[in-house]
């Protein structure tokens, strides 16, 4: 086997990884953010915008794992 063949399995399986752990990652934001403003609604504005732009973060990772497979995919 050459490394293509290994990229081959290794590409999808490192952006299944990557998607899932972004999943997880969005999941317990949101799921703080909402007991945070369960526990003190006035403060629900600088929760939300804290959240959203952490998720955004989140999901930027997993667009560049995605990012590098698509450059990777060329190597197979």
């Amino acid at each position: 086997m050459d490394a293509g063949n290994f990229l081959g399995l290794a590409l999808p399986l490192g952006v299944g990884i990557a998607a899932a752990g972004s999943g997880m990652g969005i999941g317990q934001a949101v799921g703080n953010a909402v007991q945070a403003i369960a526990r003190q609604p006035e403060a629900a504005g600088k929760i939300q915008v804290a959240m959203i732009i952490g998720c955004a973060m989140i999901e930027a990772l997993t667009i560049y794992a995605l990012l590098v497979v698509f450059l990777l995919m060329g190597k197979v």
